[in-house]
């Protein structure tokens, strides 16, 4: 194990851009956030995404190399430290899980793929973390191949929404030939005017009292037009007017040389300018102010109450209030889904008792969200609900979840029943095995929703293989139970990476 690095509270958040990486090394003491170290690479992920939707190898590489510095800077850092979040390039990507592998080997950490929603949510904790007011405020965070719009006020986000139009993606589809022409500058502000539009009502004028622009897009027009003395570095639409007459005088990016103008945002200026002139036009905005929280703090102050919640007696965070409200919005019956989870962390924590603190609460925290929410595919169908229940779970807005989070609980509800070959590849996973076999188990004791005693079945690890036992009163009394869990203990030894073994 490595070695904890973790005094006075170090935090790592790691966000994986379309245009750049960043890692945030930080601390949150007493509400108060303290950077230690900031590093910063242009990777232009995005701009490695074929017509195929598959990153090339040479994006690859260059994201491989990144990471591998930033691991280097993580030396000594535990995995509960440590937070790594990828956005709309690997949203997009069809090859992201091969990528994701490799990743993930290169940083040495975990690698989240997190939802729009989820993004704009992370953004706005990082605004509000670094820029509180009780003001209505619109933030705006134009990203590589996404725009995130965020109401809120204090630090409760009220709306939040992400947009597929980016500083990466607009300039390459009108920019990529290099010139800056009146009619590529109209062109691109109608694509995104296009992408936008949906967002009119929801994010009207009316609606928020000051506009702040997170991030790369809006911080390095903001510093340039602040150099240039054209404002105090609010954007505004005169501004923006100006900054788009200078590149179409230049004609192309390789005259274009403006002071401020920093080498890395060179080639995606144009898109960004045209998405805020687009934005400013549109939503009324006559000064965006540039904001001091960004993705990468909003990670940060999300993996602090991840931290503090496990500290708590009873743990929990957003993705609790998140499943509270998919239960009830999809009706589920929480009585049973209580009791189900009752029986399925005692057995997982006889069967597993010796597994790391960090790690180990949150396997168990996800057996036990997807305990709550096995069914919640009852609402689509009775037939197959465990199917449905599996496919909302991969595809709903789960604030505080990452995709990949949802994936996995998701593959674990469509194991709560029937054959095990259908998650055969993620069997191979020694933990996500075990969380299959106690929900499966649970489940079965359960099947006549009716009050259960939790301690009535035993689960215990032996050697590769679970080794359940019961009382013989208990499985007189319970025949029709005990017949289910002898069909079970079959279909693992038929196609379980382990045997279920049971008394006589």
């Amino acid at each position: 194990m490595q070695e904890r690095a973790n005094q006075g509270g170090l935090l790592a958040a790691i966000d994986m851009g379309s245009n750049s990486f960043r890692l945030e090394l930080a601390q949150l003491q007493h509400g108060r956030y303290r950077r230690v170290d900031y590093l910063k690479e242009t990777v232009r992920l995005g701009a490695g995404l074929d017509g195929n939707g598959l990153l090339t190898e040479e994006a690859v590489q260059r994201g491989l190399a990144c990471l591998r510095r930033f691991a280097g800077r993580l030396t000594g850092f535990d995995a509960a430290q440590v937070r790594a979040v990828a956005t709309q390039t690997l949203r997009e990507a069809r090859n992201r899980n091969a990528f994701l592998l490799r990743a993930q080997e290169a940083l040495g950490f975990p690698i989240e793929v997190i939802s729009g929603r989820e993004e704009a949510r992370l953004i706005y904790a990082g605004v509000a973390q670094m820029q509180p007011s009780d003001e209505r405020r619109l933030v705006v965070d134009i990203g590589g191949r996404s725009t995130e719009l965020i109401l809120g006020q204090g630090r409760v986000p009220q709306v939040a929404e992400s947009y597929g139009v980016g500083c990466v993606s607009l300039s390459m589809r009108f920019f990529g030939d290099g010139k800056l022409t009146e009619a590529a500058f109209r062109a691109a502000q109608v694509a995104a005017g296009a992408e936008l539009e949906e967002a009119l009502q929801p994010f009207a004028p009316q609606r928020w009292d000051k506009a702040l622009g997170s991030s790369g897009t809006a911080g390095a027009v903001a510093g340039l037009l602040q150099a240039n003395g054209v404002s105090d570095g609010r954007i505004t639409p005169a501004g923006l007017r100006w900054c788009i007459e200078k590149c179409i005088a230049a004609g192309s990016l390789d005259r274009l040389s403006l002071p401020g103008l920093k080498p890395e945002r060179h080639a995606v200026l144009p898109g960004g300018l045209a998405i805020l002139y687009t934005l400013a036009a549109h939503f009324d905005i006559n000064a965006l102010w540039p904001a001091k929280g960004a993705l990468r703090q909003g990670v940060i102050v999300d993996l602090n109450e991840r931290i503090e919640a496990l500290q708590r007696t009873r743990p929990g965070d957003m993705r609790d209030a998140s499943v509270a409200e998919l239960q009830r919005r999809f009706a589920v019956d929480t009585g049973q889904a209580a009791r189900v989870s009752s029986v399925a962390l005692a057995l997982f924590d006889a069967a597993q008792p010796a597994l790391p603190a960090a790690a180990g609460n949150e396997v168990r925290r996800e057996l036990a969200w997807a305990c709550a929410l096995h069914e919640i595919g009852l609402m689509v169908s009775h037939h197959d609900h465990h199917r449905h229940s599996a496919y909302l779970l991969a595809h709903v807005d789960a604030p505080g979840f990452s995709q990949s989070q949802q994936r996995r609980i998701g593959d674990l509800v469509l194991a709560q029943r029937g054959g095990l070959r259908k998650i055969e590849p993620q069997l191979a996973n020694e933990g996500f095995a075990w969380q299959v076999l106690c929900l499966r188990l649970a489940a079965i004791k359960c099947h006549a929703r009716g009050e259960v005693s939790a301690r009535a079945l035993v689960l215990r690890q032996r050697g590769r293989d679970a080794a359940l036992s019961y009382k013989p009163e208990w499985a007189e009394q319970h025949p029709r139970t005990v017949f289910l869990l002898r069909e079970e203990a079959e279909i693992w030894s038929r196609s379980g990476p382990m045997k279920l073994e049971l008394p006589g």
